[in-house]
């Protein structure tokens, strides 16, 4: 399976994933499989409304493959629907991401709920959104999708009610088309973007396919999923995927590697991310010593905790705050977030030799990345800061990206060095910016560290 990283709970970077499927493993065998597994298990119920809504929609639910150029192998499945008359698809931008990246390499192809199948072509895609659009090739014998009607997007003045049944459409883990029933629960808090959070199971393969409400219309396009969690899905708001096939059904196909598209599309995003993210004052992290740099928890997540009340030794208090969602770019890198953390320490029962070496061992620890398929390795900077008469020891590094030119993943390793038994530690992280706005992040960042206040420092 595609992982889209999206929110990892608790910070492991697990939590949601995208929901398309690569080609499938082998069952393990017999002996492997617990003996519950083989206990027969009554069918779901499906209710009379979702019954209805697939039969009518079933003629424009497709499955998107992609498949290795010279052979049939898939290299991975997702869903899609048709929008126009005319053959035109709409789908997830993860699911059709390896041949718009690597045409020379996969191929697209759609297989009908009747059984039909045929070629597509790219002619967009909307990679902040997580959205493409796709035309099935006309074959000249009266092939194609033509004529097989389109699915209508709900309008947007007639918005859902929290609670309200809508129903998802797809293909779940190339088994069969499905119909999954589930509730609208508004959109997402504290999401950068307007994600639309559905009470029902998605799973790897649904990605693309269409979510409907009662009169069968497009509320929402399937896209990720949160693992280890009951019923909690994510869906593209069906206003931007109406807005990418009003926009680029007259598009011609994308017949070459679309990085330069792709990279054009994240440096706009990240533009925006971080104008929004700079004009937001920092919100106090409540140290009796140091004022550290907490964000406001608009479009990010904070957690926090303590060493216990009878704790011997180090004591400190950390948080960390992150954004839930990124950019899916490729199956080997995700883009476009922020994450921070700080650690206060007060080593006053350790003394000063043993505190000295578990605080820089603190800082020692922290892992900057290596060279990848997708990233340099680390440049760094280290300087001492002085903030208003608070001394720091600060490390800019940035890692540029080797096929998206003029972005870079910005890490900033901050520590205060002011006192033999206490201190503060800190780290911000920015993936995909550009370099003006790299200097700008890390600017803001060591701007909110200080004394909390003119006694702070004795």
């Amino acid at each position: 399976m595609k992982s889209c990283l999206k929110k990892l709970s608790a910070w492991a970077l697990a939590g949601l994933a995208c929901v398309a499927a690569a080609q499938p493993a082998p069952p393990p065998p017999a002996s492997a499989v617990p003996p519950q597994a083989h206990v027969p298990q009554p069918p779901p119920t499906v209710s009379a409304s979702a019954r209805r809504l697939y039969e009518r929609s079933k003629g424009q639910l497709l499955q998107i493959r992609t498949l290795l150029k010279t052979q049939d192998s898939q290299a991975s499945v997702g869903s899609g629907f048709l929008v126009s008359n005319e053959g035109h698809i709409l789908t997830n931008y993860h699911v059709v991401s390896q041949f718009a990246l690597e045409p020379d390499s996969y191929r697209l192809r759609y297989a009908t709920t009747d059984g039909q199948g045929g070629a597509l072509e790219l002619l967009d895609f909307d990679a902040r959104r997580d959205l493409a659009l796709l035309r099935a090739v006309d074959d000249g014998k009266g092939g194609g999708l033509r004529g097989r009607g389109a699915l209508q997007f709900r309008p947007q003045s007639q918005p859902l009610a929290k609670g309200e049944r809508i129903y998802s459409m797809g293909n779940p883990h190339d088994v069969a088309f499905a119909v999954v029933e589930g509730n609208y629960n508004g959109l997402v808090e504290r999401s950068f973007d307007p994600l639309i959070y559905y009470a029902g199971g998605i799973n790897p393969g649904m990605s693309g396919g269409p979510v409907l409400d009662e009169d069968g219309l497009v509320v929402g396009v399937n896209v990720s999923t949160l693992l280890f969690a009951q019923q909690v899905s994510f869906l593209v708001p069906g206003e931007f995927a109406e807005s990418l096939v009003k926009r680029s059904m007259g598009a011609k196909p994308i017949r070459t590697a679309a990085w330069a598209r792709l990279r054009d599309q994240l440096t706009a995003y990240q533009d925006e991310l971080v104008t929004r993210f700079v004009a937001q004052p920092w919100e106090s992290a409540n140290n009796k010593r140091y004022r550290l740099p907490v964000p406001r928890q608009e479009f990010m997540r904070c957690w926090g905790n303590s060493t216990s009340a009878d704790t011997k030794g180090l004591d400190f208090e950390r948080s960390q705050c992150r954004m839930d969602h990124a950019l899916f770019v490729s199956g080997n890198l995700q883009t476009g977030w922020l994450d921070m953390s700080h650690e206060a320490y007060d080593g006053s029962k350790l003394g000063a030799l043993r505190f000295a070496r578990q605080y820089s061992g603190s800082f020692r620890n922290e892992r900057l990345g290596n060279a990848d398929k997708s990233r340099t390795a680390p440049y760094c900077k280290e300087q001492f800061v002085d903030r208003d008469g608070l001394p720091l020891r600060a490390v800019v590094c940035l890692r540029a990206y080797r096929k998206l030119e003029g972005l870079h993943d910005l890490s900033v390793l901050v520590t205060t060095v002011d006192a033999s038994t206490q201190g503060a530690l800190g780290r911000f992280d920015a993936r995909g910016v550009s370099f003006d706005n790299a200097l700008k992040l890390a600017a803001h960042y060591l701007e909110g560290f200080a004394w909390t206040n003119s006694k702070g420092q004795k």
